[in-house]
């Protein structure tokens, strides 16, 4: 006698089992099943039950059920994410899987997997203490992984869709002031720090921007340097990428002093290596750039900051000179103007009051 491709069972009042047949494992002989408790009417169960049905005729249902969830994620970290990933982003994407994921839903079939278990995984996650800022990036790496399954035709749907996560506070920027920003740069004009964190200062980039600088990148006839590449240093490898988004390339304007100061350091160095900042030809290292930092803060007598605030206080400091959030915008090599104006609402009302009075004066004489 045949068995039913799909049953509908009663299990109390308005909840019903459905049962979708997936044939038996190639391996074992044992039959598969697709099982799921719909709590609703009896024609909303039918609808599942048909959907189901329709999603397995074309091949869905069972290749999802035929393939545990770490055999899955195996196969889409060395075929779809490492080819597209750069190496550091890579190895980030390892642990949290292998932390977080895979001891409690490894085992589990691709299409067992819940909205319910994930989020009962970041619930844990959070009462272990866990960052809201690490349950995020967690849940991105898995509904890649998940998205992915969904456009090869493994799911129907991806199940990080609709989650509830922790919201992440975001850590509050710290900016120099214009009289702290003079004392830094009499702090470091005294150590061979002078060139790499002057420049920092005024164009805003990000260290992994200008830690990677070349000399074939600054036009001294223009006065600019061309932001094109990246450098990231694990261990004792370092490479070069291009930078991440398109409008972070970039040409940054450098006022006359630092070009000077820049004009020195390629005087008194060898120039068989084309990077700008390095030590006998090897690339500095972000660790060690943000030790001399925090020594040339001490010694000015300045509280102790990130390294990438150096990129804040840039920006603080044109909106203090009255630079368009346009060109901010186009310096820092931000994705959009809105995100410029977002980041920086809270010095932007300075230029408001003094565009104001500028309008009046115009006016009124």
């Amino acid at each position: 006698m045949a068995r039913k491709a799909g049953q509908l069972i009663s299990r109390g009042p308005r909840t019903w089992l459905v049962r979708v047949s997936l044939g038996r494992d190639p391996e074992t002989g044992t039959r598969r099943y697709h099982n799921k408790t719909i709590r609703g009417s009896f024609r909303e169960a039918q609808s599942y039950l048909s959907a189901k049905l329709q999603e397995r005729d074309i091949g869905r249902l069972p290749r999802a059920a035929s393939i545990r969830l770490d055999q899955y994620l195996d196969q889409w970290l060395a075929t779809a994410a490492r080819p597209r990933l750069r190496p550091k982003s890579y190895t980030d994407y390892e642990p949290l899987l292998r932390l977080h994921i895979r001891p409690t839903l490894g085992t589990k079939p691709l299409g067992a997997v819940t909205q319910f278990d994930i989020q009962r995984i970041y619930a844990e996650m959070f009462g272990r203490g866990l960052s809201a800022r690490t349950i995020e990036y967690t849940n991105a790496v898995l509904q890649s992984a998940f998205r992915q399954a969904v456009r090869w035709k493994m799911l129907p749907e991806d199940p990080c869709v609709g989650l509830d996560l922790p919201r992440v506070k975001r850590r509050e920027m710290e900016a120099l002031s214009v009289e702290e920003c003079r004392r830094f740069l009499a702090s470091a004009k005294e150590s061979k720090w002078f060139a790499l964190f002057a420049l920092a200062l005024i164009t805003g980039m990000r260290p992994s921007e200008y830690l990677a600088l070349k000399w074939s990148d600054i036009d001294r006839q223009r006065g600019a340097a061309s932001v094109c590449r990246t450098i990231q240093v694990s261990g004792s490898c370092w490479n070069f990428y291009d930078t991440k988004r398109k409008r972070s390339r970039r040409i940054v304007k450098l006022q006359n002093f630092v070009l000077e100061v820049l004009d020195e350091v390629r005087g008194q160095r060898e120039t068989e290596h084309d990077l700008i900042f390095h030590k006998d030809g090897q690339p500095l290292r972000q660790r060690k750039t943000k030790v001399e930092f925090r020594r040339l803060l001490a010694a000015a007598g300045i509280r102790s900051i990130r390294l990438y605030d150096l990129r804040h206080t840039a920006a603080t400091l044109a909106v203090a000179a009255g630079v368009s959030v346009k060109v901010i915008s186009d310096q820092l090599g931000h994705a959009s103007i809105s995100f410029t104006l977002e980041r920086y609402s809270h010095v932007l009302p300075s230029i408001q009051d003094e565009a104001a009075a500028k309008v009046e004066r115009m006016l009124m004489g």
